[in-house]
């Protein structure tokens, strides 16, 4: 399968967020070409990923292994002080349109853009 989708997930509410977890591995596992991209407030959860304290952790961790987090907002997790939280957790940091990352990107590579 050809088909392409890339989920931008802004919102900072776990419940939303595990929406964007489990629709990003019920694609991948369809077949589908799929990547996370973890913007605005969602950036602000990412220590209950790494510690573990989130039932979604299993979920997230799943994510990494697959290879289907594209990347962090550079801008937000700065702002909502998790920046170093995704470097230790090797997260790439995304920020080529003013610290934020860009859908352009991911429009000229024929992805769908989903946001969440």
């Amino acid at each position: 399968m050809n088909k392409k989708v890339a989920i931008f997930a802004f919102n900072g509410e776990m419940m939303c967020f595990a929406h964007a977890l489990l629709n990003t591995l019920d694609l991948f596992e369809k077949g589908y070409d799929t990547m996370l991209i973890i913007e605005g407030s969602a950036t602000k959860l990412l220590p209950e990923f790494e510690s573990g304290t989130s039932p979604f952790s299993g979920k997230f961790h799943a994510c990494i292994e697959h290879g289907l987090i594209a990347g962090v907002c550079a801008a937000c997790s700065s702002t909502m002080g998790t920046m170093d939280t995704a470097k230790r957790m090797k997260l790439t940091l995304l920020g080529d349109m003013l610290g934020h990352p860009s859908m352009e990107e991911y429009i000229v590579a024929g992805y769908d853009i989903i946001t969440v």
